[in-house]
């Protein structure tokens, strides 16, 4: 009899008392302990990830200042860019980066694979491009994804030989 009082005033004590108390006496963290501690890796698994938004954004606003330079370039020297839409789309080509360097738009197809094989020749990757109904063949090279790589690659290819004045970049978007 005297055991099940005493087990009725320990189940009376837990009752009372949670766990917290038994977590306390033996020596673990209790529920407000641990609550504390899940504030502490919220704020800083928080503080992290603002820290990578933060660094992201600088990268991003880098690249746009990147690109408006590079812009600027262009159009200092007299360059152009434009849009497969302004001629009549692009037709059933596909194209791997977004920016290329286009040396020269033909309708005779022997003509764009003239430039095709001088420009592969002189150590270039280019690409045959074809444009809308009207059945334009482009030659475009060093296909790029940053408007700033395209200004360098443009400067590099109106240094050669085989390189028209008239040479554009084009946007594939």
């Amino acid at each position: 009899m005297k055991k099940s009082y005493i087990l009725l005033i320990v189940l009376a004590m837990l009752s009372l008392t949670g766990c917290d108390f038994m977590r306390k006496l033996a020596g673990r963290p209790t529920s407000e302990d641990v609550e504390v501690k899940r504030l502490e890796l919220l704020r800083a698994e928080e503080a992290r990830l603002q820290a990578r938004l933060d660094s992201l954004r600088k990268v991003e606003q880098k690249m746009l200042q990147d690109s408006l330079n590079a812009l600027d370039s262009i159009r200092q020297m007299g360059g152009s860019i434009l849009n497969p839409a302004s001629l009549g789309g692009l037709f059933a080509t596909k194209l791997e980066a977004r920016y290329y360097i286009i040396l020269g738009s033909f309708r005779s197809r022997a003509n764009a694979e003239g430039l095709y094989k001088v420009a592969k020749e002189a150590g270039y990757k280019p690409a045959l491009i074809s444009f809308g109904k009207g059945g334009l063949i482009a030659v475009g090279v060093c296909p790029v994804n940053r408007l700033s790589d395209a200004y360098v690659e443009l400067n590099s290819v109106k240094k050669e030989s085989f390189c028209p004045k008239d040479v554009w970049i084009l946007v594939n978007e």
